[in-house]
């Protein structure tokens, strides 16, 4: 078995696509996943399982979330290699108010040309593979740079971390 972690996109916002991590955690149980633990409620997994195409889990828990709760909810499978990478290439390290944008796939060149055109004050962000980093100083929650719009401009699923969620996902996965 290898070891996952799992972020799903958009659940427990704002009282929209509400989902207990408990039960959470019991459909993981019902698709075979072992070891499975939930981090915070939005909607962060990690778990062993035996398939090893990042897709097919995708599908998997999407698939059974949509059956057992009647709503999509866009999964994120990464391992934890992808957050060791993604923590050491972190261009800003030095800062504690720093967010990872996690892409579903690479974008397309035109796409990432765009996005790269975009400034904003007080906003800082570099992609890098399939990470948007991001450093808001006067905090994420008023950012133009958001989820959202990373994916509108990059035509991708992405879901964001901050910091610390980052850091607590890959320290459980690697326990």
């Amino acid at each position: 078995m290898k070891k996952y972690i799992s972020l799903l996109r958009g659940i427990n916002v704002g009282g929209h696509k509400k989902i207990l991590m408990a039960d959470l955690k019991s459909l993981f149980q019902d698709l075979d996943f072992n070891n499975i633990q939930t981090y915070i409620q939005s909607g962060n997994v990690v778990f062993d399982a035996k398939e090893t195409d990042l897709s097919v889990l995708e599908k998997m828990i999407s698939e059974k979330i949509k059956t057992h709760y009647g709503f999509d909810v866009p999964v994120l499978i990464i391992t934890p290699q992808q957050i060791e990478d993604a923590i050491a290439k972190n261009p800003f390290e030095e800062y504690d108010k720093l967010s990872f944008t996690f892409l579903a796939e690479n974008p397309a060149q035109e796409n990432i040309d765009i996005f790269n055109s975009f400034s904003f004050d007080n906003e800082f962000f570099e992609l890098k593979d399939n990470v948007v980093y991001a450093h808001y100083p006067n905090g994420a929650g008023t950012a133009k740079m958001n989820n959202r719009f990373i994916e509108r401009k990059l035509k991708v699923t992405a879901t964001s971390r901050n910091l610390r969620t980052t850091k607590k996902l890959l320290e459980m996965a690697i326990k």
